[in-house]
């Protein structure tokens, strides 16, 4: 979370006071998550891993969120941040054997080995990547999720299901290859054609598709206009769709889809793509 000012005050009203001051977010609602694109949801997945290597490996220490829930969390310009750090810990449960070392959650219980050093190994790690598990990557990952990509999904979800190692949950972050297997996805070879309108948009006609970045409209991403085609011809209501100048956070490119063709306006940054009929 950025930290943008603190004051500290030590009076006899209030001993021992931090006040903080940090950057804005967005309550996050799991439902509201749902709907919304794939694509929005795994940069979401993404940013939590990447605060569970941090919380793993800070400059403190290993560190646990004791209240591991969405409540504790907002969204920043899609990324999903940690907003309250009263019940962070960076004390590792001392022990004398295995059985000291027992971690109760409601679905499924782990006992974590006891060091040599009396302290359980890895204890504050593994229950922020099961809580992850819990409360986002088994909501947020399969759902919708492109299926050339849902092998190495379920792979993801399995690992921190079964409280590996944050090393293994960190293959969660795409290679190369990932991405582009995910950009790049596979489309059939469209039978439709489709007549090629540059500086073109369609203002109306708009109709209604899930997953959509426009509420009142069919606005999706491609990786390009095979894909789009591939899309339009799914969708029984599609007539022709218009490629905008937008991308995504993964470089796809926004595309309005519409159920009609009736009126054609001119605009230097789309490109209109109207269905060939018989």
């Amino acid at each position: 979370f950025q930290l943008y000012g603190y004051c500290y005050q030590d009076s006899n009203d209030i001993p021992d006071t931090l006040t903080t001051i940090t950057e804005l977010g967005s309550p996050l609602e799991m439902i509201q998550l749902l709907q919304t694109s794939w694509e929005d949801r795994f940069r979401i997945c993404l940013s939590l891993v990447r605060l569970l290597h941090y919380l793993a490996h800070s400059p403190l220490g290993s560190v646990t969120l004791l209240d591991f829930r969405p409540r504790q969390f907002v969204i920043v310009d899609g990324e999903l941040k940690v907003t309250d750090l009263d019940d962070a810990s960076i004390e590792e449960s001392s022990c004398t054997s295995n059985s000291d070392c027992f971690m109760e959650f409601p679905a499924r219980n782990f006992t974590l080995p006891c060091s040599v050093e009396g302290r359980c190994q890895n204890m504050n790690e593994k229950r922020n990547l099961y809580n992850a598990y819990r409360f986002f990557f088994t909501y947020l990952l399969p759902h919708s999720a492109p299926s050339s990509l849902r092998p190495l999904l379920d792979k993801i979800v399995n690992a921190t299901g079964n409280h590996n190692t944050l090393g293994n949950a960190k293959s969660f972050i795409p290679s190369p290859s990932v991405n582009s297997e995910f950009t790049q996805k596979c489309v059939k070879s469209a039978n439709t054609k489709y007549r090629r309108v540059p500086e073109a948009f369609i203002p109306d006609e708009n109709y209604r598709c899930w997953p959509s970045y426009h509420h009142k409209g069919c606005l999706l991403s491609v990786f390009d206009v095979n894909e789009a085609i591939e899309i339009c011809d799914s969708y029984s209501q599609c007539k022709a769709f218009v490629l905008t100048n937008q991308t995504t956070w993964t470089g796809r490119q926004l595309v309005f889809f519409k159920m009609a063709s009736n009126r054609i306006m001119p605009d230097p940054d789309k490109i209109t793509y109207v269905k060939v009929t018989d």
